[in-house]
């Protein structure tokens, strides 16, 4: 009767197993991957980002935190993580000098995270930007610690190899959307089904979008969204570094008429091209009518690339700061049109 009764504990046992297995056996059936779009270096974006992170946190016990950077970045910020002071990140903040991203706030947004949700993991996916400074630097500490023939080195290596290719090819973007998707897919792989939340710039978490500058290839979060389908979850933040209120208004003067000049500020373009310092942006205010019939040349600038809300019928001037500290002046105006599916202004010539 016992050997009957122990039979059955074992059948019992064994069935049940055979049940829940299908259910256990593949845990990314459960995975979110929430995708954050920002604008670089953005205080009320940064802000929002942490409070995103902080909820994903502490209320779905999410550790893992993927960025828009090279993946020895990442591994030199969870070194930080684990230090008494703030040294590795300062070093980072130093030679992220010059780029979009490299405002003070950026700072204090890592500090939050480590005073508020230490147990986060950092996951760097974006090609080796930094790669001479920051790469080469963590590259040699591997090599300190001995470390030479592990994933890690070979990882940072490879991080260093996709910037030397990316940069020594005017910047490739198509390069740099397929490894930041290819990065991607390999970092989550390896959480072997745990949720993550990331932060990218909004032009690569766009689920219908296409690279930034060709047009030519799906964006990152595209790409991802045919692998992962509705595990995927994208929102973009980037409406919140939007101004509605001009800085300052001034006067420009245009073929001896004057306008009201609503300036809506400054945007760093040293990280994107060398060629340029910045820019800075004014809207003509009822100068539509002045303008709607001269020149196009041919050149676009869709509405996501300006510091405030554009709309149709508007006017606006944009001037960049070369290199050499001259200025280049630009006129565009919004006259409803649409370049490859993105709302855009047309750049026209002064008659």
């Amino acid at each position: 009767m016992k050997n009957i009764r122990v039979f059955f504990t074992v059948l019992t046992t064994l069935f049940a197993f055979l049940v829940l297995m299908p259910i256990c056996a593949d845990s990314s059936q459960n995975q979110k991957i929430y995708l954050y779009g920002e604008s670089h270096g953005i205080k009320k974006i940064l802000e929002k980002e942490f409070e995103l992170w902080h909820k994903h946190y502490h209320t779905q016990g999410m550790r893992h935190l993927f960025l828009e950077l090279p993946y020895y970045t990442a591994q030199f910020l969870n070194l930080w993580m684990k230090s008494d002071n703030n040294d590795i990140l300062n070093q980072l903040y130093d030679d992220m000098a010059g780029t979009q991203a490299c405002v003070p706030e950026l700072k204090v947004f890592y500090e939050n995270i480590k005073k508020q949700c230490p147990q986060t993991i950092f996951y760097g996916t974006d090609v080796g930007h930094q790669y001479d400074t920051t790469g080469a630097r963590y590259l040699e500490y591997l090599k300190d610690k001995g470390l030479e023939k592990t994933e890690e080195y070979t990882l940072a290596l490879k991080a260093v190899e996709q910037g030397k290719h990316y940069y020594s090819n005017k910047s490739d973007p198509i390069y740099r959307e397929n490894k930041m998707t290819e990065n991607f897919v390999q970092a989550l792989g390896s959480l072997k089904g745990e949720s993550i939340m990331g932060i990218y710039g909004s032009a690569h978490t766009d689920p219908e979008g296409m690279d930034n500058f060709t047009r030519s290839v799906p964006c990152m979060a595209n790409q991802l969204k045919k692998q992962y389908k509705d595990a995927l979850y994208t929102e973009s933040l980037s409406s919140l570094a939007l101004r509605s209120i001009p800085l300052r208004v001034d006067s420009i003067k245009i073929a001896e008429k004057s306008y009201k000049a609503s300036y809506f500020g400054k945007q760093n373009m040293s990280g994107l091209n060398k060629n340029f310092k910045h820019r800075e942006f004014w809207r003509l205010e009822d100068a539509y009518d002045d303008f709607k019939d001269m020149p196009k040349t041919g050149d676009v600038l869709p509405y996501r690339n300006f510091p405030m809300v554009v709309e149709k019928g508007q006017v606006i001037i944009i001037d960049y700061a070369r290199a050499d500290d001259s200025l280049k002046r630009m006129y565009y105006r919004s006259d409803g049109n649409e370049w490859k599916k993105q709302p855009t202004t047309e750049e026209f010539k002064i008659k």
